[in-house]
């Protein structure tokens, strides 16, 4: 008998892993610079210790380390698992994995150091953007190479929202880091003014869109259903979610541009179009937990099921939240206050923080052959996640909304009631406990990270083998 063809699990275990450290670096980071706008003595007059140096760290450790590294664990499992093949190349998933880490190495040395582009969430400086690049269109090749081959004829829906996310992804990251170098690591954006704010927020909220959306979406349709042992609610509905919220995501980035030097009609389509994507966002939610149609008792003992209907739960509320900002008459009072912070945040440790942490759970077990070490210790993580979250979101919502009417606050002769110091002295109290909502999501990633070593501590990679193709009768 000849040796069966195995999956490459290899690749898995080392992103699964650099999710949970980084998780742990970058919510350390969020800590820290939560702490310092509660006590802004605490950046020690040290320059690369500053806000403004460590906030650009702490989203892109938050967002392209822990959340890609989940992307690039959970893709390349649910690749091979759906369509019965092993990765086309083991090597080069391996260079997405080392590229990958280089990028996020490169991106913890630069921005403390000040050397940024100033482009939300697209700071790192040209020679960086290119090995993304690079690792990027490897990925692709790696992802859509391995559904070529498939055997199995259909392409399940999960890997219709990774490809979705691999491919726009590309797009925009090539489109707005477009850039002049004058030197190793400073360049000039190739677009000037409000061009140049129309493609960073078009990039800007398609990154929240297909990064931070449609790539965790493709983990919900596979999680979700596996974790529970039930079938996803609508097949039909997923399809239908998947095409309505590709379409519609692409053209909401105006509205982080409302009352700006952007034309009124393209601030108009951008609110529009927000609003219309709320249709496909609850379609999507709704079909993740009524997957748990019949087996609502599952919630009750299994703490892995409650992260991701939970994930899925604030997916919802943020993704109602965030059309709601959009309209311009809510906008005018939450634009540039910390209502946006707690939303954002929502989605962030809600949405993605969650659902990654429970897709980890699940696979991780299954990628060392072992059970998981607590479901006590999975419990409390939990708990302390749920209520870091909801102290986190509710502190800076309250204090968004006190910010926008003390700002618009006027005396009967038209002078401003407040004065700007006034607000920020205002918020003192709110930033606190936004410090410690953080400080307490950070304790629950903490105790995942015990839980995980105890679980693969000398534990040996498992290899599992590839179903044979079904014989046609």
């Amino acid at each position: 008998m000849t040796d069966q063809e195995t999956y490459n699990y290899k690749v898995i275990r080392q992103f699964s892993i650099m999710t949970i450290v980084w998780a742990i670096v970058g919510m350390l980071v969020g800590v820290i610079i939560a702490a310092q706008l509660a006590w802004p003595a605490l950046n020690f007059d040290i320059p690369w210790l500053t806000f403004g140096r460590l906030r650009p760290l702490h989203t892109n450790a938050v967002i392209f380390a822990f959340g890609g590294c989940a992307l690039f664990a959970t893709s390349y499992y649910v690749v091979q698992r759906t369509c019965h093949v092993r990765l086309i190349s083991d090597k080069l998933a391996a260079f997405t994995f080392w590229g990958w880490q280089l990028v996020i190495v490169g991106a913890a040395i630069t921005l403390p150091l000040g050397i940024t582009t100033s482009k939300e969430y697209a700071e790192l400086e040209w020679p960086i953007d290119i090995l993304i690049t690079l690792v990027w269109v490897t990925y692709a090749i790696v992802f859509f190479g391995t559904i070529i081959k498939r055997k199995v004829p259909h392409i399940y829906v999960a890997n219709w929202f990774y490809g979705a996310f691999i491919l726009t992804v590309a797009i925009l990251h090539v489109f707005n880091s477009a850039a002049l170098p004058v030197g190793l690591w400073k360049s000039y954006s190739v677009y000037a003014g409000v061009q140049d704010a129309m493609v960073q927020w078009w990039y800007g909220h398609n990154a929240v869109g297909f990064f931070l959306t449609a790539g965790f979406l493709g983990m919900m349709y596979y999680f979700v259903p596996k974790q529970a042992n039930r079938p996803v609610y609508s097949y039909r509905l997923s399809v239908v979610h998947f095409w309505a919220l590709i379409f519609t995501y692409i053209w909401a980035g105006p509205h982080h541009l409302h009352y700006t030097a952007l034309p009124d009609w393209a601030q108009s389509l951008g609110m529009i179009m927000s609003l219309i994507l709320l249709a496909p966002s609850w379609g999507g939610m709704i079909n993740g937990i009524m997957t748990l149609s019949g087996a609502w008792e599952k919630l009750r003992t299994d703490p892995v099921l409650r992260f991701l209907i939970v994930s899925i739960s604030f997916y919802g509320m943020s993704t109602f939240e965030g059309p709601m900002m959009s309209i311009k008459t809510v906008n005018a009072l939450s634009h540039y206050t910390d209502w946006t912070i707690g939303h954002v945040h929502s989605g962030a440790l809600g949405w993605v923080a969650l659902v990654s942490m429970g897709s980890m759970y699940y696979l991780i077990p299954r990628l060392f052959g072992r059970e998981i070490y607590s479901l006590k210790l999975v419990e409390l993580h939990f708990w302390t996640s749920t209520i870091g979250i909801v102290l986190y979101i509710t502190s800076m919502w309250v204090a968004g909304i006190m910010q926008g009417l003390m700002w618009r606050a006027t005396n009967l002769d038209g002078t401003l009631t407040y004065s700007f110091v006034e607000s920020v002295q205002a918020m003192h109290p709110y930033y606190i406990v936004r410090f410690l909502g953080g400080a307490i999501f950070l304790l629950g990633s903490l105790v995942m990270a015990y839980n995980i070593w105890k679980t693969i501590a000398g534990a040996k990679p498992v290899e599992a083998a590839i179903p044979a193709p079904a014989v046609a009768h």
